[in-house]
C-alpha cells in the first residue's frame, strides 16, 4: 500500500466494515466493544480494521484509565473530498466528449445503413 495520505484514506474506505465503523464514530466516540457490537466478526478482526483506519488518520484512540475511546478524525475525508471535487470537472468534460463522440459514430453508422 502506498504511504501517501490520500491512498491510505481510499484504501481504508474500500471496506464496508470500516465505512460502517466511521459512520458510527461520526455520531460520537466509542470503544472497540461498542464498535464490534453490530458485526458478526471477532474483536480481533475489528481491531485490525481500527488499525487500518488509524493508519489512515481517520480515527484516533484516547486513553482514560481502562477506557480507550475511538474518535472520528474528519481531515483525511476532507482531503479526499477536495481531491474528488477537483477532478470532477475533468471527468465530466471527458465523459461529455465521449458522449459526443459516441453520438457522432452512431450517426455515421446510421447513414452508412441508409440505401
Amino acid at each position: 500500500m502506498a504511504d501517501d495520505p490520500l491512498s491510505l484514506t481510499f484504501a481504508a474506505l474500500a471496506d464496508p466494515t470500516r465505512r460502517a465503523v466511521l459512520a458510527r464514530l461520526a455520531e460520537g466516540e466509542a470503544t472497540v466493544n461498542e464498535l464490534a457490537e453490530p458485526f458478526d466478526i471477532s474483536l480481533q478482526a475489528v481491531s485490525k480494521h481500527l488499525k487500518v483506519l488509524e493508519a489512515a488518520g481517520l480515527i484516533s484512540r484516547g486513553r482514560e484509565a481502562q477506557y480507550r475511546p475511538c474518535h472520528f478524525e474528519p481531515a483525511p475525508l476532507e482531503a479526499a473530498t477536495d481531491w474528488i471535487a477537483g477532478n470532477q470537472q475533468i471527468w465530466t468534460e471527458r465523459f461529455d466528449q465521449l458522449d459526443q463522440h459516441l453520438r457522432l459514430l452512431a450517426k455515421k453508422k446510421a447513414k452508412e445503413k441508409e440505401p
